[in-house]
């Protein structure tokens, strides 16, 4: 069987995203939330990702007062990037990522100004928060600060802990207008089409439900982490949605469907897309692909 892979993200949806929210955990407008995830975007210099961008250009906000001091840089186990800011001699450790891997590296969280201890009412609400956000369909990261009283050179993974739970911020990124159609004709043609992609499960649904995709079965990547080749290689067949997903798992499920017996295209637009781009049979990439993922 042909069956192509897509990540959901630039080629499923627009690729046009905004930032539409920035709140509390209690989903009210918090202006903290705000300029924190703009600090940690403009000051990391790691690959800028289209939900940086996003909270770039929703507003100019001036932070010419703060200075950069470091940065931990975004990686695909912790899915969260932080950076350190001083401002008037106070330094501040920013971090931003994946909602679920903010919240276990945070102690505290902040609501109107006042900074209390996560109990497990309040971890259940941010959590309950993120999920109805995601259930809307919108891409969501987590926020989260601490004040540092310890100033050092270089800052690392280790510093990230006792933190205080800030907010979200929420973007929009709807369905590509011509996406259902195409999926149509890929199934008139005898493809069969799998989504992998680093969204979580409900936000993947809901896109999914909009283009009127059958989904058959998702898999999640911490899931396919604990799994043998053996057993993936069964699951890779029944599975049509894998979420939250990493570059290098994308990679092992291509590779067993080709081991399947199956001809594997992968459609993808971003940098880390470019290995499974080049192990898959055939690569295709979209008009709004960064370069590599092109070339």
């Amino acid at each position: 069987m042909n069956v192509l892979c897509t990540d959901k993200t630039g080629t499923l949806t627009e690729n046009q995203i905004k930032l539409i929210l920035h709140i509390d955990m209690e989903g009210k407008d918090d202006e903290k939330v705000l300029l924190y995830s703009f600090l940690n975007s403009h000051f990391q210099t790691g690959l800028k990702s289209p939900l940086d961008e996003a909270i770039l250009k929703h507003e100019e906000i001036d932070i010419t007062k703060f200075q950069k001091i470091d940065e931990v840089p975004f990686d695909f186990v912790r899915r969260r990037v932080s950076v350190v800011v001083e401002k008037e001699r106070l330094r501040f450790f920013i971090a931003k990522g994946a909602p679920e891997e903010i919240l276990k590296v945070c102690s505290y969280y902040e609501l109107e100004g006042i900074i209390s201890d996560i109990t497990e009412e309040a971890r259940k609400k941010i959590e309950q928060k993120y999920l109805d956000l995601s259930a809307e369909g919108l891409r969501v990261l987590g926020v989260a600060s601490k004040r540092l009283k310890e100033e050092k050179v270089v800052y690392s993974i280790n510093d990230e802990s006792d933190m205080t739970f800030l907010g979200f911020v929420a973007f929009l990124d709807p369905p590509k207008e011509t996406a259902k159609q195409s999926l149509q004709l890929l199934s008139k043609a005898g493809v069969e089409l799998k989504i992998l992609t680093g969204d979580n499960e409900l936000v993947t649904r809901k896109v999914c439900s909009e283009l009127g995709f059958e989904v058959k079965g998702v898999v999640l990547g911490n899931d396919i982490a604990q799994m043998t080749d053996e057993a993936l290689s069964a699951v890779v067949e029944e599975a049509n949605v894998f979420a939250r997903v990493t570059p290098a798992q994308k990679d092992r499920i291509i590779n067993l469907l080709k081991s399947n017996g199956h001809v594997v295209g992968f459609m993808g637009d971003g940098i880390n897309d470019a290995p499974s781009l080049k192990t898959s049979d055939v690569g295709i990439s979209v008009n709004n692909a960064v370069d590599v993922a092109k070339e």
